[in-house]
């Protein structure tokens, strides 16, 4: 089998995805399957039959610790939360680096330090506060990089911190704290407050001193605060903390303690815990899809669920020796974490023809995931049987938990009663963005955002002509059922915004009864959604036994931070105030140069003002030899920001001759004598665009740049000022790769277009 082959050739996303993220070098398709399936033949016929997927960083790092490299297999991690003075916090950002560096993700509690205000004996007299040091846990996580991305990182804090309201209000300033998600540990006490329209105490007491930081606020008004910031800026996310604690197999277990989640919120976990992920695919269990025999394949999963649960714990051995740093390894080898969890369930409905969030719906997935639930926990107990339970493990505490008590079969008890458990944690439901984009279906158990999406292409003539490319589903069942129009869908493709927010929870209520870690989910509601109505699914959300929630409603100041209106192309540099840049739009003209430098060959392509010939952006990347990609990517955009920010090309090119010269473009130059002018790589570019520039220049009938210099001034007399794009470096709502617009699904910013995705 090849790539086209297990996607499908018309899935070319999907195979750009599978080459960008999770092929190693030239590997075939069956060599990366025998790779992450570490040889499980099993589970490579999960992963052939598109049944299963490993969680991320398990399809692209497994195995590779042998050719050296230091990575990790599990996508996430809590780091022990700060105690209260300096040694610790700046400890902490060492260990956040450290993770970020092998590709984990961290989670880290700041409940620990002091409010700001408190007296410590040093040169400051009084602490700047906890929320102050989320700054420099951002810059960390920005900071170091994991091939091409960066680290990903949630900072969480108690209902019950004297800081709480700063905490709250920290993200409104769109430029603070800019890598991380937040959210807010309430507990149960908190929102009983809230219910009855109480006063809260704020409390806080400080170790080395005894002295006590207090402040009595009103519940509600606190509470419709933190509706309000996250109804206007999406964060910061709400953890029903007492729930988190509860609703598990350890809940009896008084020597273990959650110290906070991981970036996405599905995974709560212990100091220096991780999680490795994997998901079952729920729509390939489907009989018969499309027709009114269709019917979910009970049997068929349950195998396949043992399958992944061993499939996991083999990863899980394997993986022990890469955790990063030795509190990690010791946490996962006493606790054993795993997370099996699902996706395409919007794709399975459909097949079924059932609708999202009615009673239906509800009923067949409260089936499936106990099942699945069942299922998982009496393998791992066989494991145990057959390897030894997880060192922690009280068979006692275990039995008499809530959750084993209502989520497993009479067998299955007694399984667990004679063996103990291989793994203390199980389950849960991850965002899936990138694998299931690559699959071509629904994540996590989020509904399908949309039956369809705008895509813009240029006419022969030169106009925009926009036109529908249909989600994968809506597509195979119009194909299936000859519909010539999306006006003839049945009433059971409903998407996110259609939705009423209840039928919403209601979904996550199921599944949050069958999954002892928690679920990424994200409910996305229209603009005219009301600070009201969040708060109502706040409170119906805890009514209903989530462990948490989050919201993103369109047109949020979120969505706000690049400015989306039409304006009239400017030329760079002219109209411009300090701090403004040139918004570019399609109708650019485009160069290219392959240019071979010391470390092999380096692909320079530039676009120019149509009108004026100035340049506007440069892309720059690398061939299969061709040096550091991150370096490119960064001079690239430096380089387009310059330009965008009227500074022109002979200043640009003038820096980049400056940089001196290479020790490696001065060996090749030397012994193969093939290198492009200049002595270095940016001095390479420099000396491609200003060829290119020139040739542009020729092309539009401009002479040494003059003409150039006069159309610009007769540009600014006619066009209006140039709209300023503020807090760059910000995350924004289109696509850094392929500029088209991006969808906000499970914490995490996805591509439809081209893969990317980033989870906050």
């Amino acid at each position: 089998m090849n790539i086209e082959e297990w996607l499908g050739e018309d899935n070319q996303l999907g195979i750009d995805i599978w080459n960008r993220k999770y092929r190693d070098g030239e590997e075939t398709f069956d060599q990366w399957v025998e790779r992450v399936s570490g040889g499980n033949k099993e589970v490579g016929r999960m992963i052939k039959e598109k049944k299963f997927l490993f969680g991320g960083r398990i399809l692209s790092n497994r195995a590779l610790e042998y050719e050296g490299r230091k990575v990790t297999l599990s996508n996430c991690y809590v780091v022990q939360p700060p105690e209260d003075n300096i040694e610790s916090i700046f400890d902490c950002a060492k260990k956040l680096a450290r993770t970020y560096s092998y590709g984990g993700g961290c989670g880290v509690d700041i409940s620990g330090l002091s409010p700001r205000g408190a007296k410590i004996n040093n040169a400051a007299k009084e602490t700047s506060g906890a929320v102050s040091f989320m700054q420099l846990y951002s810059m960390v996580t920005e900071l170091i990089g994991q091939n091409g991305r960066r680290g990903a990182l949630m900072i969480s804090i108690d209902c019950s911190h004297p800081d709480l309201e700063e905490f709250i209000d920290l993200k409104t300033d769109l430029n603070k704290v800019t890598k991380a998600n937040i959210s807010v540990r309430i507990s149960d006490e908190f929102m009983e407050a809230v219910k009855t329209n109480s006063k809260f105490r704020l409390h806080y007491q400080r170790s080395t001193t005894g002295e006590v930081v207090e402040n009595i606020v009103d519940a509600r008004e606190l509470f419709h605060h933190m509706a309000e910031t996250n109804w206007d800026y999406a964060e910061p996310g709400a953890l029903f903390w007492d729930r988190v604690k509860s609703w598990n197999l350890l809940s009896n277990t008084k020597s273990f303690s959650y110290a906070g989640v991981n970036p996405c919120a599905e995974e709560p976990l212990p100091a220096g815990g991780s999680c490795l992920l994997g998901s079952m695919n729920l729509s390939e269990f489907v009989l018969d899809p499309f027709t009114p025999n269709a019917k979910f394949d009970f049997e068929g999963f349950k195998e396949a669920v043992g399958i992944c649960v061993r499939g996991l714990n083999e990863v899980l051995e394997e993986g022990m020796p890469l955790h990063p740093l030795p509190e990690q390894r010791e946490s996962v080898n006493d606790w054993r974490q795993i997370g099996l969890g699902i996706m395409g369930l919007a794709d399975m409905l459909i097949k079924l023809g059932v609708t999202y969030g009615d009673d239906n719906a509800l009923d067949i997935c409260d089936r499936i995931g106990f099942s699945m639930v069942d299922t998982a926990i009496a393998t791992s107990a066989a494991l145990a049987k057959e390897k030894g339970a997880f060192p922690k493990c009280n068979i006692d505490e275990i039995t008499t938990t809530p959750f084993f008590t209502a989520n497993t079969t009479e067998q299955t008890k007694e399984l667990v009663k004679k063996y103990g458990l291989r793994n203390s944690q199980i389950m849960t439901i991850a965002p899936t963005g990138t694998i299931s984009t690559m699959l071509g279906i629904s994540g996590g158990i989020e509904p399908i955002f949309a039956n369809f999406y705008e895509r813009k292409t240029e006419s022969l003539h030169g106009t925009d002509v926009y036109y529908k490319v249909y989600t994968k589903i809506v597509e195979n069942y119009m194909k299936a059922h000859k519909l010539a129009s999306d006006s003839e869908l049945p009433e059971f493709f409903v998407t996110a915004g259609a939705l009423n927010y209840h039928q919403r929870v209601d979904m996550q209520s199921v599944w949050q009864t069958h999954v002892d870690a928690s679920i990424s989910s994200t409910v996305n509601v229209d603009n005219h959604f009301t600070v009201e109505e969040t708060e109502n699914l706040y409170e119906y959300a805890f009514s209903k036994g989530l462990k948490g929630i989050t919201l993103f409603r369109d047109g949020c100041r979120r969505t706000g931070i690049l400015t989306t209106e039409d304006t009239k192309p400017s030329t760079a540099g002219e109209g411009l105030d300090r701090g403004q840049i040139v918004l570019v739009t399609d109708d650019v003209i485009g160069k290219k140069r392959k240019l071979v430098t010391g470390c092999g060959s380096l692909h320079c392509i530039a676009l120019f003002d149509p009108n004026t010939g100035v340049l506007l952006e440069t892309y720059l990347s690398k061939g299969s030899t061709g040096g550091c990609n991150q370096f490119m990517v960064g001079l690239s955009r430096m380089i387009s920001i310059c330009a965008r920010g009227g500074i022109d090309i002979y200043t640009i090119i003038d820096q980049l001759n400056s940089c001196g010269s290479c020790p490696s473009y001065t060996v090749r130059r030397a012994t193969q004598k093939d290198t492009s002018k200049g002595a270095c790589c940016p001095m390479a570019v420099g000396y491609a665009l200003l060829d290119m520039y020139n040739e542009i220049q020729e092309q539009l009938g401009f002479k040494d740049g003059e003409a150039a210099k006069r159309a610009a001034a007769k540009a600014k007399k006619k066009a209006p000022k140039p709209k300023a794009v503020t807090n760059v470096g910000v995350d924004k709502t289109i696509c850094p790769e392929c500029g088209e617009p991006l969808v906000f699904e499970g914490g995490c910013n996805v591509c439809k277009s081209c893969g990317w995705s980033k989870c906050f």
